[in-house]
């Protein structure tokens, strides 16, 4: 009998993952019109100021919570909410925040008064802050193939990016026909198609992670980075004051806590093994410094255009349409250049691009300078969209499926509390010098321009104080993109490098971001 001497064929190894079939595509279509939504309420209101002021009245401190009400009530919920979702079902979640933020929206819509408006878009923010982090987890149980899911991610980024940046473009639009509550009410359709096609699309991102969300946590986080922001804000605003300074101490002490007893739960809120990374650590602080910039930037050009350059609100929003494109774009293609040239190059890049547009600003003038803010929001434009794209996708790649709620909250986390410290302190600063060079009539450029028989000596200078002021944000903001850049050059390992946490607790949470090319 003759033996069969063929050698032995090898073990299978490990299936491929499915390929995501039309219902997983639909998916995440529907889930960006929520996060298309989120993300441009960030900034729909940037070239809506003037017509809120004329209607509302609201005082200088009003005007700017009117502005970043939002954006603080989104970062001090966001992580939160991710772990919510991700242990208790995200996609109960994101039908409650999807109809508690079309509510909001009409209320904001049709508010009476400063006080009011205020109110409805925190509530708008709490709302945010349910729809983000299980938006972008859902992409981690939808799509189980990595390079499918960076992809996924990628347009997910790129949405994102997009309301931002397309938020003063709508706004501007829809300023030039409507009334300035015009730019709420289009969240309306977007929300009520959400809520009728998630519960047939979604179905199968019910699912819950280990353990309770700790309520103390919770409350920490929140209450500590609400109380933190208030206070840095008002001081950078209006100097040292008792209260201001009491309330950031709190918010220190508060967060210091928060820290502490994470480190202790066998479940925390933020696994902050995570930052024991350094991809992932340089990832999160380039998500909070690029929208910092962009967002203050954004809001002090809408008034520089609009206010020192005399155009309309819709031309206005064509000047900043540019900027926006690009952006978009870049976000787009930015998952395939980062899979050639590596995470490394595209944080590099990232934040010398950034850099080198915002000072692209600083030849801007009282009687010129359109093209050169053009200029600069295009090339900076580039640096934001790398960002957005980069952040998203190591914060997501980085963890287990289980944790991507969470780890995306920390990414979104980043880009909102951005948006909001961006208006704050940039803004404030532009403010300070306001204050000090213009004509001291009024706290601002609008309120100093409609004073009662202003001279048009005191208009010019109001003007010259307000570019200037605009300025000194540009190139603060530019430095500390430069100086994050050397520190990404100097901390980011090449090729084969290791850039996970040293040997020890917490060395799993490389994951994807293990090598940087």
């Amino acid at each position: 009998m003759a033996m069969d001497v063929r050698p032995a064929s090898s073990p299978p190894g490990p299936a491929a993952p499915p390929a995501p079939g039309r219902r997983a595509w639909l998916g995440l279509l529907v889930v960006l019109g929520p996060v298309l939504l989120v993300a441009m309420d960030g900034s729909v209101l940037f070239l809506a100021t003037a017509r809120i002021t004329a209607d509302l009245s609201p005082s200088a401190d009003q005007a700017l919570w009117i502005l970043d009400g939002y954006g603080f009530a989104v970062g001090s919920l966001l992580i939160a909410f991710g772990n919510i979702g991700d242990r208790y079902g995200r996609l109960r979640l994101l039908m409650i925040g999807a109809a508690l933020f079309g509510a909001a929206s009409a209320g904001a819509a049709f508010a009476p008064s400063a006080e009011l408006l205020i109110a409805f878009r925190v509530l708008m923010g709490v709302a945010g802050a349910t729809l983000l982090p299980s938006a972008l987890a859902v992409l981690s149980e939808l799509f189980t193939d990595a390079r499918q899911r960076a992809q996924a991610i990628g347009i997910f980024a790129a949405a994102f990016a997009a309301g931002f940046a397309l938020g003063p473009v709508v706004g501007g639009q829809l300023l030039a026909h409507f009334w300035w509550g015009s730019v709420f009410l289009i969240n309306l359709p977007v929300v009520a198609l959400f809520l009728l096609l998630a519960p047939r699309l979604l179905r199968k991102v019910r699912t819950g992670g280990p353990g309770r969300v700790d309520a103390r946590s919770v409350a920490l986080s929140a209450a500590g980075i609400l109380l933190a922001v208030y206070g840095i804000k008002h001081t950078a605003a209006e100097g040292p004051a008792a209260v201001p300074l009491a309330a950031a101490g709190a918010g220190v002490v508060l967060l210091r806590w928060f820290v502490r007893r994470q480190l202790r739960l066998p479940h925390p809120l933020v696994d902050l093994r995570l930052f024991r990374d350094r991809v992932f650590a340089i990832a999160a602080v380039t998500g909070l410094l690029p929208l910092a910039a962009w967002s203050a930037v954004a809001y002090l050009g809408g008034v520089y255009l609009q206010s020192v350059r005399g155009l309309d609100a819709f031309d206005a929003a064509l000047v900043t349409l540019p900027g926006a494109v690009v952006l978009t774009v870049t976000t787009v293609v930015a998952p395939a250049v980062v899979a050639r040239r590596g995470t490394r190059a595209a944080l590099l890049a990232s934040h010398f691009l950034v850099a080198g547009g915002l000072l692209l600003i600083l030849p801007t003038g009282v009687s010129g300078g359109t093209g050169w803010y053009v200029a600069s929001t295009a090339v900076a434009g580039v640096g934001y969209g790398i960002s957005f794209s980069v952040v998203a996708e190591t914060a997501v790649g980085a963890v287990p499926p289980e944790r991507a709620g969470a780890a995306g909250a920390i990414a979104e986390t980043s880009n909102e509390l951005g948006n909001a410290l961006g208006i704050a302190l940039l803004g404030s600063l532009a403010a300070l010098v306001f204050r000090l060079q213009g004509p001291d009539l009024a706290g601002t450029l609008t309120e100093t321009l409609r004073v009662p028989g202003i001279t048009a000596a005191a208009a010019g200078d109001a003007e010259s104080a307000f570019v200037t002021g605009l300025h000194a944000a540009a190139l603060v903001a530019a430095l500390l993109h430069a100086a994050l850049g050397a520190v990404s050059l100097r901390y980011l390992p090449r090729a084969g490098g290791r850039a996970g946490p040293k040997a020890g607790a917490g060395a799993e949470a490389g994951g994807e971001a293990e090598a940087v090319q």
